[in-house]
């Protein structure tokens, strides 16, 4: 089990942010660095069957060890890490025994990891944390999963008396800007169903998501000299803070949770004469997903009718939907993942997902395709770590669903 953090430890040193500005596939070239180093290590412990194809996917296969005819499981995990923050030099710090209280993450910057900001860090007292230096985030998110995954296979490898079908695995690029899905091969793939290790602390299983959709607009202003602005001047960035008032503050990500769906502004550049600002749009519910997307068209539409046509351009893309319509005609994916965690000690927490996951994607691409926990805490920022206890936890789930899928 030592080997899932020898594996983590060695990832997380590559840098595989990815790019939603980049119109290559996948968005960042170093994340094939990752993606060559992993199709060697697959081939390495045996996995037959490794490729590395043109748009970055890692694909492996694990033969069956038993004579009956059972269906093909599947383990995906991304390898792209946030642009919320850097994932260059990440250098991973080991807290042993750890005593319950303040992390000083990197003391030159005031840097603390403490949990009277982050109470779960008070239930792995005693524990070892992988945490950041500070400057960086760590990448448990996913490279936990991905160490995961491949610890796991080895293990069957090398344990041939834990019985199991076949069992594909999957390493996507672009995952955190939407993408990951987009170019996946699920003919090649070939799984009946899967699970993306994808998921935050330990326990964590969903299988509903956000509907998501990004929201870019530009706003066209008028410059001229203040001094000579009366009844010319266009303000656009003025304009923009006034679309975001018409928008309900109360529907923020940092008043809500849950259920409850969010407009979030994620970026906003401009000056007088032009401003362009990029939100993104979440719910569960279809129907409330629809209304929030509409709220905004309906607040272009009134800034256009008060300073003129062509003011604001808004474009809205959806990018994925709910996986719970895809899951719960097979809900016996979800209730066998549940099983294999309690038979190895882990409470379930089955929560709907604040976000999304290459799953949400591939269940509507005929891939069922739940999510299991990885074991990271405070993903894409510097506050990120991971008990090294809860990675030993996922790979013993996975292992045990591979188990208990045989006997079906």
């Amino acid at each position: 089990m030592e080997k899932v953090v020898e594996r983590f430890l060695r990832y997380v040193a590559i840098d595989t942010q990815s790019d939603p500005e980049s119109s290559s596939f996948p968005s960042t070239a170093k994340q094939l660095d990752l993606a060559r180093l992993l199709v060697r290590e697959l081939e390495e412990i045996g996995m037959q069957d490794v490729t590395l194809d043109e748009n970055g996917y890692v694909m492996a296969t694990l033969p069956a060890n038993v004579r009956q005819d059972i269906p093909t499981i599947g383990f995906i995990a991304h390898m792209d890490t946030s642009p919320d923050m850097s994932g260059k030099n990440v250098r991973p710090v080991l807290v042993e025994n750890y005593d319950g209280g303040d992390i000083v993450l990197n003391r030159e910057k005031n840097i603390i990891l403490s949990p009277a900001d982050f109470p779960d860090l008070k239930n792995y007292a005693g524990e070892t944390l992988i945490t950041t230096d500070g400057t960086t985030l760590l990448g448990a998110d996913n490279k936990a999963g991905i160490a995961e995954i491949i610890t796991a296979m080895e293990y069957l490898l090398t344990h041939p008396e834990i019985e199991h079908g076949e069992i594909k695995v999957a390493f996507t690029p672009d995952e955190e800007i939407g993408r990951g899905a987009d170019r996946f091969d699920v003919g090649k793939f070939n799984a009946a169903f899967a699970y993306t290790v994808d998921g935050g602390p330990l326990g964590e299983l969903e299988y509903e998501n956000f509907n998501a959709a990004s929201a870019r607009i530009r706003i066209q202003g008028r410059n001229v000299h203040p001094g000579s602005a009366k009844n010319k001047m266009v303000n656009s960035m003025l304009i923009a803070m006034e679309l975001n008032s018409l928008l309900p503050p109360g529907e923020r990500p940092e008043y809500t949770d849950g259920y409850e769906g969010f407009f979030h502004l994620t970026g906003i550049n401009g000056d007088v004469e032009e401003t362009r600002l990029q939100y993104i749009i979440r719910d569960h519910f279809r129907d409330l997903f629809e209304k929030k997307k509409q709220v905004l068209r309906a607040a272009a539409d009134f800034l256009n009718l008060k300073y003129g046509s062509g003011t604001v351009e808004l474009e809205i893309t959806d990018t994925y939907y709910n996986m719970k319509e895809k899951i719960e005609p097979v809900l016996e994916i979800v209730d066998l993942a549940k099983r294999a965690m309690e038979e190895v000690g882990v409470t379930p927490l089955i929560t709907p997902v604040r976000g999304g996951t290459d799953g949400a994607r591939l269940s509507y691409m005929g891939l069922p395709c739940p999510n299991i926990f990885a074991g990271g805490h405070n993903y894409h920022g510097k506050y990120e770590y991971i008990p090294v206890s809860s990675m030993r936890k996922a790979v013993e789930v996975i292992l045990k669903i591979s188990e208990l899928h045989s006997r079906a």
